[in-house]
């Protein structure tokens, strides 16, 4: 089979029925396991971290948000020159080469996480490297929208990521379940204790259970090997979109190279923010991002050689009103879905594991809740209707127009993110939190639904107000913004909680998607929209 396509001329009939369509469907499902594992990979932190405090990991709720944080903020950071990775390299370089990179840190995370005495900075060096997997999504979408015709693309690229986000909900859903045997026996490592309860997805674990929380990055190991083989054998390049991707392991260097620069943008852009003794604390999250994203575009277009004049071109979007309309608008849906993603495990252990105590001099503490929910039973319901829901936006939008339908979800997001701030208040200061988590997790599910419908409705629009030559590193751009929700979320969440104020942080995004109604409107369904959709 050739792995070379030099002719893709899918926007006519006959050439997409004969030939097209069978090479776009294959691809299409090689590359979603693939994301699906990157996603996994990426935000397995979300999950490891909980179990690391039911262990008696010696580090504060704090130290562990961090590691969310930064897995969050590097695999945004990563995507940006993923955004431009297919044309420089090639669809099926560039997938199968950062799927096999993932293994770094999924074995990594199987050996620190045998030992509890493990410094904090090697698993947040860990957490640095699965950014990669966020990263993965911006190839992986630019790569798939190369492949379909316009009339199909909202469906094709809902699919893609939506099946593809569905490695968060299998993450939650797998980690707690391989942490509960020995699968991989005495190479696997020993197994530790709990000593606070657990749980699983079929319900909880007493304290004392013994406990493999290694396993969480081992068993990835399983499904990316054979997966990079199988994408090196099934998948292709597209030489019209291609013209130059060399051999592959040419291609594979400009890849790493290209990683290479968002890895050292985000370690000084953290080593800034982080606080001490892991950075130097003196720049605020809103300035921190700003830096890494101007920094890492800055240094991608001082690139010599070969690599120069296909960034430039690229490029080109960033002069277009669009690119950040849509940015900000990605940043309502996939960042909304991302962030509590990451954010939710956390936030539902320490809201509801422990209840607000007065003691006899009037002071208020936080002691453990006998009746908290597990984070490990729930948190995978909300990544799973949002995944879900994802393909099923891009099919209403590419009948009903892509901006009309991010309305409609975005006036849910409003109301559910400021009832959820009420709920979260209410809570916090209750002696008995568990009575509100019904009404908690039920108006997460119903952000985690709305978000999902918007990213499929935001591919949607994307295709209708760019051509092919655009659309990829658009999609690949406005994804690495909205995937910074990754690192806001769990960032802004932790310190309102922190600060006992869980719903200052639920009344700030209702606020942010308000403004986003507004621009949507705006932009594409006033009477004179700059393009009407519909």
């Amino acid at each position: 089979m050739n792995k070379n396509i030099e002719k893709w001329d899918i926007e006519d009939h006959t050439f997409w029925e004969n030939t097209g369509k069978a090479i776009a469907n294959r691809n299409l499902w090689i590359s979603i396991p693939s994301l699906l594992l990157g996603f996994a990979v990426w935000m397995m932190w979300g999950i490891i971290t909980v179990q690391m405090l039911n262990l008696g990991f010696p580090f504060e709720p704090a130290e562990l948000f961090t590691l969310t944080a930064i897995a969050g903020l590097a695999g945004a950071t990563f995507r940006i020159p993923a955004s431009f990775m297919i044309r420089i390299a090639g669809g099926r370089n560039t997938i199968v080469f950062t799927t096999s990179l993932l293994i770094i840190p999924a074995a990594g995370a199987g050996i620190a996480l045998q030992d509890p005495t493990t410094p904090l900075w090697v698993f947040q060096v860990l957490a640095l490297l699965s950014g990669i997997g966020g990263g993965n999504f911006a190839c992986s979408m630019s790569n798939i929208s190369t492949f379909f015709p316009k009339r199909q693309q909202g469906l094709a690229l809902g699919l893609n990521a939506g099946l593809g986000n569905f490695g968060v909900t299998t993450m939650q859903i797998v980690i707690p379940l391989v942490m509960t045997m020995g699968i991989f026996g005495a190479m696997g490592g020993d197994s530790m204790e709990l000593v606070k309860d657990s749980g699983t997805l079929i319900g909880r674990i007493p304290a004392g259970s013994a406990t493999w929380i290694q396993n969480g990055g081992w068993i990835w190991l399983v499904f990316l090997i054979p997966l990079s083989l199988i994408g090196w054998f099934g998948m292709n390049n597209i030489i019209p979109i291609t013209p130059a991707p060399g051999t592959p392991f040419s291609a594979f260097s400009k890849i790493l190279g290209l990683y290479a620069i968002s890895l050292v943008t985000s370690v000084v852009g953290l080593y800034l923010y982080l606080p001490k003794p892991f950075g130097l604390g003196v720049l605020s999250m809103w300035v921190a991002m700003p830096l890494i994203m101007l920094t890492t575009l800055g240094v991608l277009r001082m690139i010599p050689g070969s690599i120069k004049p296909n960034i430039k071109r690229q490029f080109a979007i960033f002069s277009d009103r669009h690119t950040w309309s849509m940015s900000v608008l990605y940043i309502l849906t996939f960042g909304s879905f991302i962030g509590f993603s990451m954010a939710l495990p956390l936030s539902i252990t320490v809201i509801f594991g422990f209840v607000s105590e007065t003691g006899a001099d009037g002071a208020i503490s936080r002691v453990a809740n006998p009746n908290a929910p597990s984070a490990l039973t729930y948190a995978w319901i909300g990544p799973f209707l949002g995944a879900l829901t994802r393909p099923i936006g891009g099919w209403i939008s590419d009948k009903w127009g892509g901006s009309l339908v991010t309305q409609a979800i975005t006036v849910i997001m409003v109301a559910a993110s400021a009832a959820l701030g009420y709920v979260m208040q209410a809570a916090y200061g209750s002696a008995h939190p568990e009575t509100y988590f019904f009404t908690f997790i039920i108006l997460f599910l119903v952000l985690f639904a709305a978000s999902g419908v918007g990213n499929g409705s935001t591919f949607r629009t994307i295709g209708v107000i760019y051509n092919r030559e655009q659309a990829g590193p658009v999609l690949g751009w406005t994804s690495a913004i909205a995937a910074y929700g990754s690192f806001v979320a769990p960032v802004v969440i932790g310190e309102q909680i922190k600060a006992g104020t869980p719903q200052v942080a639920m009344y700030g995004f209702a606020i942010f998607y308000a403004l986003c109604l507004v621009l949507n409107w705006w932009f594409y369904l006033r009477k004179n929209a700059y393009v009407k959709n519909p």
